[in-house]
């Protein structure tokens, strides 16, 4: 059971960006530049703090979430999608001409019970 997941469309997006940049990570955004949208970063050229949490890996990228945020969203499976357009944010897809948006749905109770606890900040990947 995780926490996060992608489309396959996401997932072809990611895998031409990884190509292009190397490893990945991302950052579910609290509101600034594009909304709340997932910002996909170069790994470590956004810098995670001690309030972050980890929610977990997308095809083999750390996927970074604020804790205040976090506790909106800890009931709730994220899955990755990508859509036309182009968004307000620095993430690396934007010069593809797509973004990066967030699907959501509550975790049944059944999985909310087996997820893995999160772990906070910059030493949870160490």
């Amino acid at each position: 059971m995780s926490r996060v997941d992608l489309t396959p469309a996401a997932a072809d997006i990611l895998s031409q960006l990884k190509a292009e940049h190397g490893p990945l990570m991302f950052h579910q955004s609290g509101g600034c530049c594009d909304g709340s949208s997932p910002m996909c970063f170069a790994k470590g050229d956004f810098i995670i703090g001690e309030s972050d949490v980890l929610l977990g890996q997308i095809d083999g990228c750390d996927f970074w979430m604020s804790e205040d945020q976090f506790e909106y969203w800890k009931h709730t499976h994220l899955t990755i999608d990508v859509t036309p357009g182009r968004g307000a944010s620095f993430s690396l897809e934007i010069p593809l001409g797509v973004r990066f948006l967030i699907r959501s749905r509550l975790f049944e109770m059944a999985e909310y019970e087996q997820l893995p606890p999160v772990h906070m900040g910059p030493l949870a990947t160490q």
